[in-house]
């Protein structure tokens, strides 16, 4: 069986995270990402941290696997033709450049749609195309900032944080995927594309808010949250045996559900003579006494790894998770089993193993495939979708057009 995004081509313009995620997903579901690079340059991310090497990064191989890329020089007439072209051949373009950079190109959507009124233009900005901040740029770390999600990380007491993951840039561009797999459903009755943009400060502010539900019963800001979760004791990060940076484990006993755990969980640690005390018994009197609370739990959890912790709680229905780094994440055999962690043989770094797909879908089957080097498929794209044959493509590489 088929791919689900078989026969959709995408004409992708994205470049470093946001919206190279984008694309990459729907690459993943199996749309034909053809990736426009300027020559000799390609997308700044091929160089983002960079080992001296002068091999294509980590950071690029991971945002491009399943993608087709072609050097194309948009700033020449001929450029901007083949460009042209390839629109009236496809089904979205998608980009996340700087603000107006498209339309000093000469490529809006009022360019594009005139070319192909089928086309679906896929964009993300740091604060949209419209709105006082629309002229800012912006990366993830401000678009966590100006989206809400720094203001609620760290300690109660202490600064705001940025939080560890990516999640401005990654979380954008699957936002962006969610809209054209919309707006590809909506153009069956229509016949027509549009346009379909993301914010990033907008996307950080959908993720917020949970996080910022305090605010509607007072109108003030909610606390940061530290690692605890507010109202709810046990529930949060406890230490692991032998007591490394990472061997800590997220326990929750509480709420309606975990208030019945309780005693279940005192039996596996051991602790049977609490089960009556109290200062225990309710989440409220757990709160009052955290400390002590505190204090036994990691007693018990100091013994043992973080995974044989969680192993225990989870077969009893109780609700625990190991503090997982990357080198756990790409060892860990429920990953690789659900082949969220694969390996590919790139040209240049050979083995190359690194997070997959987290969508899987039954009728789906996904081949994880390398990044692509830089116009590496130029002469195959322009051949086979253009229908160009190999003196044409190498006049234009001549010509540095391609």
């Amino acid at each position: 069986m088929g791919m689900a995004l078989e026969g959709v081509r995408i004409i992708d313009l994205t470049q470093f995270e946001a919206g190279t995620t984008c694309t990459q997903a729907l690459a993943w579901m199996g749309a034909d990402v053809i990736k426009i690079e300027a020559p000799g340059r390609g997308d700044p991310g091929r160089k983002v941290r960079d080992d001296g090497s002068g091999y294509d990064t980590y950071y690029f191989m991971t945002l491009n696997a399943n993608k087709r890329s072609v050097t194309l020089n948009l700033k020449t007439e001929e450029g901007k033709l083949i460009f042209f072209e390839l629109v009236k051949k496809g089904d979205v373009v998608a980009e996340n450049m700087g603000p107006g950079t498209l339309e000093r190109l000469g490529l809006g959507y009022d360019v594009l749609s005139k070319i192909n009124p089928r086309i679906v233009l896929a964009r993300i900005k740091g604060f949209g195309t419209y709105g006082p901040y629309s002229g800012y740029k912006s990366f993830d770390m401000i678009a966590l900032t100006t989206g809400g999600a720094v203001a609620m990380t760290g300690e109660l007491d202490g600064p705001p944080l940025l939080p560890g993951i990516t999640a401005g840039d990654i979380g954008t561009g699957y936002h962006l995927a969610l809209g054209v797999m919309g707006a590809l459903y909506q153009r069956q009755t229509t016949g027509r594309g549009q346009v379909v943009e993301v914010s990033m400060q907008d996307a950080v502010v959908n993720f917020s808010r949970v996080t910022m539900h305090g605010y509607y019963y007072d109108k003030k800001r909610p606390p940061r949250r530290g690692t605890g979760s507010v109202g709810s004791v046990p529930a949060d990060l406890y230490r692991c045996k032998p007591g490394g940076p990472d061997d800590y484990v997220y326990i929750f006993v509480s709420g309606v559900v975990g208030q019945s755990l309780w005693p279940t969980f005192l039996k596996i640690m051991g602790r049977e003579d609490l089960i009556d005390d109290p200062r225990y018994s309710t989440n409220d009197a757990r709160i009052k006494n955290k400390e002590e609370v505190t204090r036994f739990i990691e007693e018990w959890t100091m013994q043992h790894t973080k995974y044989r912790v969680m192993k225990l709680l989870a077969d009893a229905g109780i609700t625990a998770g190991a503090c997982l780094n990357a080198e756990d994440i790409h060892s860990d055999p429920h990953l690789l089993e659900r082949e969220m962690i694969v390996t590919v043989d790139h040209p240049q770094r050979g083995r190359f193993t690194f997070p997959g797909s987290p969508i899987k879908l039954s009728d789906s089957a996904l081949t994880v495939k390398p990044s692509p080097l830089l116009g590496q498929h130029t002469e195959e794209v322009l051949e086979e979708v253009l229908g160009y044959d190999r003196e044409r493509v190498g006049r234009l590489r001549d010509a540095g057009v391609v």
